[in-house]
């Protein structure tokens, strides 16, 4: 099919107004309909990430557009990933590689070199696919953002895109952040903007009617689509850790146990275990606020050695001593395995000053920090078993000790991990371990649950996305939209 229009882009008036969902449902409608299409992201804040077929690192979000495309995640279509290393610093990835750590001031400076790589991929991508549909971030009417802007309206100036704008009417002043967030643009800005799209609505769309009404006539810009509120949809969440798909289940199902700390990354590495009808997953910030636990996972971490001094300071090194003394399970994934170890090396100042950290002395091995991150996708088995596993690795430093003679998993780029001798101990550099249900159910048995059969993750994420597209055809005026691109 010929494309309609070649690109669109759709910023929000609030971060999680619901771009990345829109985004989302149209990959997959103009998949649907035979279009060559492609997602993008000029430029993304985010700790949850994901692993390219070109071997870099993009943020979450565009790896699911891509997946509604058809697609393998490309680092093109997230040329710039900051990932938060404080409130004021930020690990800076450029096409898909680390560049530095910078400050706020230090990246506003460097903007100017970052549009340049944003362009770059936006051609390769323009010579590659019939379309590109844009997600922006944040809001375009952060005035203190707008200068050297390469994320919203800068990015749409640049490249000549038009815009759409949505909102989230659950939050709220629905009307108040569209006109609101209209006025604060430039005049050629609010002429880019084609038309509104107003997210999450709950109730009967007649009661709504007289304020679409008022909008249009008040902007001059049609409401293209007022979606409806999803019950039950799952997507996995861009940044922040999301609880939104957790079971609500009662005491006597299995508790699985995630420390929060600061630099907690890859939140959507537990998604499965929320997902899943048999487990209890709790987040929490001190184990003075736990139970109880049957399974204790130290989660990926963007800063180990900060994340690990805070976890002695809120008492969980006590918390897992016990926990083991009574015979429960401890998992660490990424940063959490390099924890277990005896060491955290850090010769060159990647994480701290200091040279050398103690880990939790758990599994007899050791890890030198370095400056080169592993970045792939993996797939393989449990060692010595047939179970299938499936993900990706993002991680600094190398691991080395007796403890990886036994490892957890045979992966096709090596083994991987280790498992204690009294084998209540693991860990693993892959994540995404509990995505394929085969894994899960066989990560789970091994912590000592064995009743309910996990979800099928992956056809999960694939019926959501499938749902978006359906309530777009439903709901979204496509002839409108066109109509008014091609003028």
């Amino acid at each position: 099919m010929k494309a309609p229009f070649s690109a669109l882009m759709i910023q929000g008036t609030t971060s999680d107004a619901g771009k990345s969902t829109l985004v989302t449902a149209l990959c997959r409608y103009y998949q649907r309909q035979g279009v060559a299409v492609a997602p993008f992201k000029p430029q993304n804040m985010a700790l949850n990430s994901a692993v390219t077929i070109d071997g870099g690192e993009i943020g979450r979000a565009q790896a699911v557009q891509a997946a509604a495309c058809g697609l393998p995640p490309h680092s093109d279509m997230n040329p710039v990933l900051l990932k938060p290393n404080s409130d004021t610093t930020a690990q800076v990835i450029i096409h898909g590689k680390v560049l530095q750590n910078q400050s706020a001031q230090q990246y506003h400076d460097y903007k100017q070199v970052a549009k340049q790589a944003v362009l770059d991929s936006w051609q390769r991508l323009g010579q590659q696919y019939q379309m590109r549909l844009v997600e922006g971030a944040g809001s375009p009417a952060e005035i203190n953002l707008r200068q050297g802007d390469i994320a919203n309206m800068g990015f749409a100036e640049a490249v000549d895109c038009p815009v759409i704008l949505i909102a989230d009417i659950d939050r709220g002043g629905v009307f108040a952040h569209l006109v609101g967030t209209l006025d604060l643009l430039s005049a050629s800005e609010q002429q880019r903007v084609v038309g509104f799209v107003i997210n999450r609505f709950r109730g009967d769309i007649a009661l709504l009617k007289s304020g679409l009404d008022w909008l249009e006539a008040r902007t001059g810009k049609p409401v293209l689509a007022v979606l409806p509120y999803l019950h039950d949809l799952y997507l996995e969440a861009e940044d922040a850790l999301s609880t939104r798909h957790a079971q609500q289940a009662d005491d006597t199902v299995f508790h699985v146990v995630v420390p929060y700390l600061p630099s907690f990354s890859n939140h959507t590495d537990f998604d499965p275990l929320q997902l899943h009808p048999g487990v209890k997953v709790s987040f929490a910030k001190s184990p003075d606020q736990i139970d109880g636990a049957d399974l204790i996972v130290l989660p990926g971490s963007k800063s180990v050695v900060t994340d690990l001094a805070r976890l002695r300071a809120q008492g969980w090194d006590s918390f897992i001593q016990r926990h083991l003394r009574y015979g429960g399970k401890l998992l660490g994934i990424c940063g959490g395995f390099q924890m277990l170890g005896a060491a955290i090396h850090d010769p060159l100042g990647l994480e701290s000053e200091v040279g050398r950290v103690e880990g939790l002395n758990l599994l007899a091995m050791e890890t030198t920090l370095q400056p080169e991150k592993c970045l792939r996708q993996s797939t393989g088995h449990f060692y010595q078993q047939t179970t299938a596993v499936s993900g990706y690795q993002i991680h600094l430093g190398v691991s080395h000790g007796p403890a990886l003679q036994r490892p957890l998993l045979l992966l096709d780029d090596g083994a991987d991990g280790a498992v204690s001798d009294d084998q209540q101990i693991a860990g693993t550099y892959l994540h995404g371990l509990f995505d394929l249900p085969e894994a899960c159910n066989a990560l789970l048995a091994w912590a000592g649950y064995k009743q309910h059969q996990a979800v099928d993750f992956n056809a999960l994420r694939e019926a959501g996305i499938d749902r978006l597209a359906d309530m777009l055809e439903a709901d979204f005026d496509f002839q409108r939209l066109e109509a008014l691109l091609q003028k």
